[in-house]
């Protein structure tokens, strides 16, 4: 059975990690001048794209690993320190830039709903990774369901913040999606070095 530990774990894990509330200024920058019923398109789209691009990781990531002689400990280690990477940037604030930038290379006649935002602002390295961390934590078809209902989840969240982003960003500010980006950076942290301990426990170096 699934405990609930797990299940909150996985949550904010891949919450912060994708960072709907980060991400729903980019999605403006990009889908700017649009229409409402353009930038639900792409938002629709890039959605849907993610959480394809992440299942088939979650599904064939772990056999991927096994094939070029990589072990789940060896991984769970290394995704650890990747998500720390990514927390420091949301602390520093470099995330935001470099997504900000990511936008800035976009024509304004070209549709983002692929690259940048599917790929890989919803389903980058830090969610790759997590996902295959976390399916390998409960190998299984309940396990996959389990962590793709919950990548269902913070898509759909996601989606949610999307459509009432231009409020959101009038009430937040940038003050406000600041503070929100550093709390859930250290919650990374935090979590990150979690990755890691369990994946040197399973190596014997870590009690």
């Amino acid at each position: 059975m699934i405990d609930t530990a797990f299940l909150i774990t996985s949550f904010v894990t891949l919450f912060v990690i994708i960072d709907p509330i980060g991400l729903t200024p980019v999605f403006l920058a990009l889908t700017q001048g649009m229409t409402s019923k353009q930038r639900r398109a792409i938002a629709i789209r890039a959605s849907l794209t993610g959480v394809g691009i992440l299942f088939a990781f979650a599904l064939f990531g772990e056999s991927v690993l096994g094939f070029i002689g990589i072990s789940m400990p060896a991984f769970r280690v290394a995704g650890g320190i990747l998500l720390f990477l990514t927390a420091l940037d949301m602390l520093f604030e470099r995330r935001t830039a470099r997504r900000q930038h990511q936008g800035d290379e976009i024509e304004p006649e070209d549709d983002p709903s692929v690259f940048p935002m599917a790929i890989p602002l919803i389903a980058g390295p830090g969610s790759i990774a997590t996902v295959i961390l976390l399916t390998g934590q409960h190998p299984g078809i309940e396990g996959l369901a389990t962590v793709m209902a919950i990548v269902v989840a913070v898509i759909a969240l996601m989606l949610g913040l999307f459509s009432i982003s231009g409020l959101l960003e009038r009430l937040l500010g940038p003050v406000g999606i600041n503070v929100a980006t550093r709390l859930l950076g250290m919650l990374l942290a935090a979590l990150s070095v979690q990755f890691v301990l369990e994946g040197l426990r399973a190596f014997g170096f870590a009690s």
